[in-house]
């Protein structure tokens, strides 16, 4: 049967186990069929036990009040640990080393707080020219704070002339030239606009080998890449939910700490080379209720915690993840592999002469694409006929097939909506 039909897209379909996830979600309508969703690299869909799982936390909420911290069916006072073994799963740590907490730019801050420590000459910060512009932001910010000019500071990784995507031997041989200059190293995994993933085990071992820190910002990893933060050693990540994770707008972050550093969190010496911002709800939960005047943290991860979580939030991030302990990351990433696979296949075969696949063999779901020309009219063509990608000037189109709901037939509709836009 021809892979480039309809008929073999639909029997690919029926074929795959896990299509029946599809079914968990909400999917936009638009005339009275689901619309072509392949944004979920930037909002992921709502599962339908999301309002559910949060009405339950409103109904404890009318029937107990402030009791609902202890009486609701999952106690509020510990919600965030109902996640905990999930998340753990998902980015291969152990559950002491992750925690569900604000929201991703805030633990970026937090964590450069206690891992971007110059001294001296070990003063730079190495990151990607093209990362996402909350993270640059974020890392001048930082340098300003420690009295230090940015342009002098932050070092921009940059692909070779006429290349979209950055040579892996390149990223290693930086960290050795940048040596004892260079305090942390902050890449994102998956990087958000060319998808390139990047191997976090090389790279932490070639920062560690200077003696510098080393962190990942995983917002387009978590969920879409299986991982192995603990094995891999990594200092620190963070994350956010709405995307892969699928836990709706502005949706509650992620943060990993390596259990290496967890005793840092109690001893006053190693404070002074690792400091902390603290909060009641990093301190030892035993006697946290007490109010007593002197912080005592927890041993683990959570000593980074400051305030108690939304839980209207956790109760929807609770949502997805059953999902995923459900179908597995391993399972969702090999789907996504092939329905990425089949994706570009289908670019190649039927618009290549007017879409470039950006993106490298080294990526996750999303691909970059680049429009070479009518690039404004084809937008707009793609959002009168209802298909949501994600748009990036001046003709860059950012789209994923992800693994949890979307299947052979979006893709197939969705190139040949492409098709007839250049074709006819």
């Amino acid at each position: 049967m021809n892979s480039n039909s309809l008929t073999w897209a639909r029997s690919q379909d029926e074929n795959d186990t896990l299509w029946r996830f599809r079914d968990q979600f909400v999917f936009p309508q638009a005339d009275n069929r689901d619309v072509l969703y392949f944004a979920g690299h930037s909002l992921g869909l709502m599962p339908k036990r999301t309002p559910q799982m949060i009405q339950a936390e409103l109904d404890a909420w009318g029937q107990y009040g402030v009791e609902g911290h202890f009486k609701s069916s999952t106690p509020w006072v510990s919600y965030h640990e109902a996640v905990t073994a999930s998340l753990a799963r998902l980015v291969g740590a152990k559950e002491s080393e992750v925690v569900a907490m604000n929201s991703l730019t805030v633990n970026l801050h937090m964590m450069m707080t206690s891992f971007y420590r110059p001294s001296g000459q070990r003063c730079k910060i190495l990151i990607e020219a093209n990362t996402f512009p909350s993270d640059k932001y974020a890392v001048d910010s930082q340098a300003r704070l420690h009295g230090l000019n940015p342009r002098d500071t932050i070092v921009e990784l940059k692909h070779a002339p006429g290349a979209d995507s950055i040579d892996e031997d390149f990223i290693i041989s930086e960290i050795k030239r940048l040596g004892n200059s260079l305090s942390l190293v902050l890449i994102g995994q998956c990087n958000y606009l060319s998808g390139q993933k990047f191997n976090m085990q090389k790279i932490a071992e070639a920062a560690h080998a200077v003696g510098a820190n080393v962190g990942f910002n995983l917002a387009h990893g978590a969920g879409n890449l299986a991982m192995n933060l603990h094995e891999d050693d990594v200092d620190f990540a963070v994350w956010c939910s709405y995307k892969y994770l699928n836990s709706g707008a502005g949706g509650i972050a992620g943060c990993f700490v390596h259990e290496k550093h967890h005793a840092a969190a109690k001893n006053p010496a190693a404070f002074k080379t690792m400091p902390r911002f603290e909060g009641w709800w990093g301190h030892n939960k035993t006697e946290r209720f007490k109010m007593g005047p002197d912080f005592d943290p927890i041993q683990t991860v959570e000593a980074w915690q400051l305030s108690n979580p939304p839980i209207f939030q956790l109760a929807a991030l609770r949502a997805s993840l059953q999902l995923f302990d459900e179908m597995g990351i391993a399972n969702a990433r090999k789907r996504g592999d092939q329905l990425t696979h089949y994706f570009e296949t289908q670019i190649k075969e039927n618009i290549a002469e007017h879409v470039t696949v950006v993106t490298p063999a080294s990526r996750g779901s999303m691909l970059c694409l680049k429009v070479n020309d009518r690039h404004q009219d084809f937008k707009n063509f793609l959002i009168q006929h209802h298909a949501i990608v994600d748009f990036r000037e001046p003709n860059i189109i950012r789209a994923t097939p992800t693994a949890m709901y979307n299947s052979y037939t979006d893709i197939f509709n969705l190139v040949h909506l492409m098709k007839r836009f250049f074709h006819g």
